[in-house]
C-alpha cells in the first residue's frame, strides 16, 4: 500500500516541477546561483597586459584572436572600456554577471572583422557592483543571446584581476 502512494506522490511532484519549469522564465541571477562557482577552462584564461598608462584584462585564448571579453582602462581613471564578440543577432548590450550580481551596459555594435557576428563596445565605472563582485569571486560571466558563458581564471592568473582593478582606480 505504501509503495503505490509513494510512486503517485513522486509522479505528482515531478509533474508539478515539469510544469513550473516550462512556464517560469529563469533570471540570469537565479541560473548563476544554481550553477555555483565555474571552473577554469583549459587553454582559456584571464590575461593581464600593461602598456604604460593603459591596462587590459582579457578573457580568451592565449596569443590568438579568440577574445571573449575585454576590459581596458587608463591608470587611475576609474573607468572601463568593455569589449565582446556576439553573433549576428546579438543585441547592442553587454550583460555580465559575477556571483549573482548582474549589470547590463548599452553597447555600440559593429560588424566584426574576424568573426561572423558583431563586435560590441561599452563603457562602465570600475567600481560598479558587478565588478566589485568580480573582484571578490574571481570570475565573471557574459550573457549573449540568452546563453551564459562563465569565465574563471586559472590559479596562477587569479591575482591579475585585483592588480587590474587597483591599476584602474
Amino acid at each position: 500500500m505504501r509503495a503505490p502512494a509513494l510512486i503517485a506522490l513522486i509522479g505528482l511532484t515531478l509533474g508539478a516541477a515539469a510544469c513550473a519549469t516550462v512556464e517560469t522564465p529563469v533570471a540570469p541571477a537565479a541560473v548563476a546561483a544554481a550553477a555555483g562557482t565555474p571552473a577554469p577552462v583549459a587553454d582559456h584564461d584571464w590575461f593581464y597586459h600593461l602598456d604604460g598608462d593603459d591596462a587590459r584584462l582579457v578573457y580568451g585564448l592565449a596569443e590568438s584572436d579568440d577574445l571573449r571579453l575585454g576590459l581596458d582602462c587608463r591608470q587611475g581613471s576609474g573607468r572601463l572600456a568593455l569589449s565582446a564578440v556576439g553573433g549576428p543577432e546579438t543585441k547592442p548590450e553587454i550583460l555580465i554577471e559575477a556571483g549573482g550580481e548582474t549589470e547590463r551596459f548599452a553597447a555600440q555594435s559593429e560588424p566584426s572583422q574576424l568573426h561572423d557576428g558583431v563586435f560590441l563596445t561599452a563603457e562602465a565605472a570600475a567600481d560598479a557592483p558587478v565588478f566589485q563582485r568580480f573582484r571578490r569571486t574571481g570570475w565573471l560571466a557574459l550573457w549573449l543571446d540568452g546563453e551564459r558563458q562563465a569565465y574563471a581564471p586559472h590559479p596562477e592568473s587569479a591575482p591579475n584581476i585585483e592588480r587590474f582593478f587597483v591599476f584602474c582606480g
